[in-house]
């Protein structure tokens, strides 16, 4: 496949980074991400960590620059450390950036290792520094092992975003104190409009936070000033005069990105999703198991090059309204 042209869509858009769920499993169950009782896959359908190494090359060899991992949780998958390992022997030979997505549980027991095998920057998730109020979002008491994670990633040299879900009426109040408070870490900051995807127990709408009126609060406190940076994904960035830190704001509801869209994501059991907000997607899986596999996913990139929409189609706008698509995020991949 060495010889295969880039991934580029029918709206001339060249793809240039996959975000790779290795597990559809989470240590936590946050409210707006998933039910209590959450049904994973059966690991049996699940892709062996030397497809989804035998698939990322591939995509490399497409024009891949940059892969984050994700989950679920993807440190809880058993032996998450291999993957990472051989893809980071790729860094400079072919990939420019290999990251990782985490809800920082179990980062205290890897992330020297991450830093070893050539991740230089995580995106932790957290919606709040309040025990109590962690352990009622994510329904587990998890709180201090994030701290301790993040401590270790810190120690590990690694770069740190946090990356906080916007939520009315839970953690609202809270966000000027988390900003701050990454700041004063060195970690980036990014806050993230929730996103329609699978059932929960709760309505969205009562907790849909549109970032426009954040940032309206947030530019009477600090002064904010927009940014050239830019990490590949859909965040827009900006400075913080007062804490010397980065902001960066995502925001699929009320700011529409989809014109400069590069990404494409993959789930544990090789489902290519060509867009977050769709249901177009081409089976990997099939392809890596068939009798030609190099062949059969070179063809199945190229399907999804002609299926990748122009936009989402999100909406939070009104009660009772059914998710935008049954999946899970943590089946998709963060």
């Amino acid at each position: 496949m060495s010889s295969a042209k880039p991934l580029v869509d029918r709206f001339a858009r060249a793809i240039t980074y996959l975000r790779l769920s290795v597990t559809d499993r989470c240590d936590l169950r946050c409210a707006y991400c998933m039910p209590e009782r959450m049904t994973f896959l059966p690991k049996a359908e699940v892709l062996s960590l030397e497809e989804l190494h035998r698939m990322a090359l591939g995509f490399i060899d497409r024009g891949i620059r940059k892969i984050r991992l994700t989950g679920g949780e993807p440190l809880v998958r058993r032996d998450m450390i291999e993957l990472v390992r051989a893809l980071g022997r790729k860094l400079g030979d072919g990939l420019d950036e290999l990251t990782m997505t985490t809800n920082g549980t179990q980062l205290a027991g890897f992330a020297h290792e991450l830093a070893e095998a050539g991740v230089r920057r995580i995106n932790v998730s957290l919606d709040t520094l309040d025990r109590e109020k962690f352990a009622r979002l994510s329904r587990r008491d998890s709180l201090p092992a994030v701290m301790e994670g993040l401590a270790a990633a810190r120690d590990a040299g690694l770069a740190v975003k946090i990356n906080t879900v916007a939520l009315k009426d839970l953690n609202e109040d809270e966000i000027p104190d988390i900003v701050a408070w990454a700041h004063g870490q060195d970690f980036d900051a990014t806050l993230i409009e929730v996103m329609p995807l699978g059932e929960v127990e709760e309505d969205r709408i009562d907790h849909f936070l549109p970032l426009v009126a954040v940032k309206e609060r947030l530019d009477r406190l600090w002064t904010l000033t927009a940014s050239e940076h830019r990490t590949g994904g859909p965040a827009r960035y900006f400075d913080v005069a007062e804490t010397g830190g980065r902001l960066g704001l995502i925001t699929p509801l009320t700011g529409n990105f989809c014109e400069g869209c590069n990404r494409l994501r993959v789930t544990a059991t090789g489902q290519l999703f060509a867009c977050l907000g769709g249901d177009e997607r081409v089976d990997l899986r099939a392809a890596m198991r068939s009798a030609n596999p190099e062949a059969e996913l070179h063809a199945a990139l190229d399907t999804a090059m002609r299926i990748k929409p122009e936009r989402h189609n999100f909406a939070i706008d009104r009660r009772g309204q059914a998710p935008a698509l049954a999946r899970h995020m943590s089946m998709t991949g963060g």
